[in-house]
C-alpha cells in the first residue's frame, strides 16, 4: 500500500513504519513509560482489590458480583481515553482555555450547594446524574487551579519580563485559587481543601514566589483552621473523625469503627497477606467503605506487606517520574503544572494510606488510581494526560 506504514497485505508494520513508530522524535518514543505503565497497573490492582471488597455485599452490588469491578474498568477505560485526549489538545493549547475551564469548574461545584448536590457518606459534595451515576466536582477543581495559577504566575517569566512571579502576581493566583475553596468549604468537604492547599504551597514552591508567602500562607492556614474549629464551622461527622484521631480508644464502636479495623485488617496481612479474595476482614464486611477510602486496607490483609508495599512503590513511580518532569522542563509554566500535579498525588497518597495506619485524620479522599470512583478516576488520567503533555512537547534538546 503506497503512502503508508502497511505492508500491500495489510497484515501490519513494515520496517519502515516501526523506524517511524520509535523514532526519536516519534509520540511513542517520547512518551515517559514508566508513568503511564505505573498508572495502569495500580488501575488493575485496584481493581482486583474493589472486585475483593464488594463481590460479597449484596447491600452495595445490587445482586451483581461484577458490578463494581464492571465500573471500576470502565472509569479506567474513560480515563485512559480523556488522558489521550489531553495529550492531543496539549497542555500549551490548553492554557489558553483556563478562563473557560476555571469559570466551569466553579459553577458546577456552586451546582453541589443548590438542590441538584447530594450528600454521600456525610459530605455534600456530589451532583446526581441519570443512570445512577454521580459527578463530584471538587476533583476537577485541583485541575483548573493548578492550570490557572501556573497561567497567571508563569506568564511574564515565560515572557523574560521577570526571573520570577511578583508580589502582585501570586496575589492573584492565590485569588484564583481561593474562590473554589471557599465553595468547597461551604459544602463542606475538608479533604478536598486540604489538597488544594497543599497543591497551592507545591505551586508557590515550584514558581521561585518568595519564601515570605510560602510562610505567610502556613501561618495563615493555621489561623483558619483554628477559627474554622470555634466559629463551628465544620459539620458534626467531621469534628467527630478528628476527635476519633486524636483519641483512638474514644468510642470505638461508633467514630473509632473504622480505623480501629482498618489497622486490624491491615495487620493481620503479615508479610504476605491472607491471599487474594481470602481476608477474614474483608470477606466478613467489617472495614466500611472498603472499596473507595479504604481499598488499602484490603492490599494490606489480602496482599500483605509485599503487595501493600507495591502499591505504594507503584505510585512513588509516578511521584518521582513527575519531578523529573517538573525538574527538566524548560518553561516555568510546565514546571508548574508537574509540581503541582507532584503536591496533589503525594498528599492524597500519604493522607489516604496515612488514616488507614492511624497516623493521619479519615477524611475521605481516594487513593489514586486504586480506589473505586469516577470523578477521581477520570482526574488523576487528566493529570496524567499532562504529564505526558510536558513531556511530548518538551524540545529534544531539554
Amino acid at each position: 500500500m503506497t503512502g503508508n506504514s502497511f505492508h500491500v497485505s495489510g497484515y501490519g508494520p513494515d520496517k519502515a513504519g516501526w523506524t517511524r513508530l520509535f523514532a526519536r522524535d516519534s509520540m511513542a518514543r517520547r512518551l515517559d513509560w514508566p508513568i503511564l505503565l505505573a498508572a495502569v497497573a495500580l488501575s488493575l490492582m485496584g481493581s482486583l482489590l474493589v472486585y475483593s471488597a464488594t463481590r460479597n455485599r449484596t447491600e452495595l452490588n445490587q445482586g451483581d458480583q461484577y458490578y463494581f469491578l464492571t465500573r471500576h474498568l470502565l472509569n479506567t477505560g474513560i480515563g485512559l481515553a480523556l488522558m489521550v485526549a489531553t495529550v492531543w489538545l496539549g497542555h500549551r493549547a490548553l492554557r489558553t482555555a483556563v478562563p473557560l475551564l476555571y469559570g466551569f469548574s466553579v459553577f458546577l461545584i456552586l451546582l453541589v450547594l443548590t438542590p441538584l448536590g447530594s450528600t454521600i457518606n456525610g459530605a455534600h459534595s456530589w451532583i446526581k446524574l441519570p443512570g445512577g451515576f454521580s459527578l463530584q466536582p471538587s476533583e476537577f477543581v485541583k485541575i483548573t487551579i493548578i492550570l490557572g495559577m501556573a497561567m497567571l504566575l508563569a506568564a511574564r517569566v515565560d515572557a523574560g519580563d521577570r526571573p520570577h512571579p511578583d508580589h502582585r502576581t501570586v496575589l492573584q493566583a492565590l485569588g484564583l485559587a481561593t474562590v473554589p475553596m471557599l465553595i468547597v468549604m461551604l459544602m463542606p468537604d475538608l479533604g478536598s481543601v486540604m489538597v488544594m492547599v497543599i497543591i497551592v504551597l507545591g505551586i508557590l514552591l515550584a514558581s521561585g514566589a518568595s519564601n515570605r508567602w510560602i510562610f505567610g500562607l502556613l501561618g495563615a492556614g493555621t489561623a483558619g483552621a483554628l477559627a474554622v474549629w470555634q466559629l463551628g464551622i465544620l459539620d458534626d461527622y467531621q469534628i467527630a473523625r478528628f476527635a476519633a484521631f486524636a483519641n483512638p480508644a474514644l468510642d470505638p464502636a461508633g467514630v473509632g469503627y473504622n480505623t480501629n479495623q482498618a489497622r486490624i485488617a491491615i495487620g493481620s496481612g503479615g508479610l504476605t497477606g491472607s491471599g487474594l479474595f481470602e481476608g477474614s476482614q474483608t470477606t466478613g464486611r467489617f472495614v466500611p467503605e472498603q472499596q473507595t477510602d479504604f481499598v488499602f486496607t484490603v492490599a494490606g490483609e489480602e496482599l500483605g506487606f509485599l503487595g501493600a508495599g507495591l502499591i505504594i512503590a507503584l505510585l512513588g513511580v509516578v511521584l518521582w517520574r513527575g519531578c523529573r518532569i517538573a525538574r527538566s522542563t524548560p518553561d516555568l509554566y510546565g514546571t508548574v503544572v508537574a509540581a503541582g500535579i507532584v503536591a496533589w498525588f503525594a498528599f492524597q497518597t500519604f493522607e489516604n494510606v496515612g488514616m488507614t495506619l492511624g497516623i493521619m485524620p479519615v477524611t475521605g479522599l481516594p487513593l489514586p488510581f486504586v480506589s473505586y470512583g469516577g470523578s477521581s478516576m477520570f482526574a488523576v488520567w487528566i493529570a496524567v494526560g499532562l504529564l505526558q503533555s510536558i513531556t511530548v512537547q518538551r524540545p529534544m534538546s531539554a
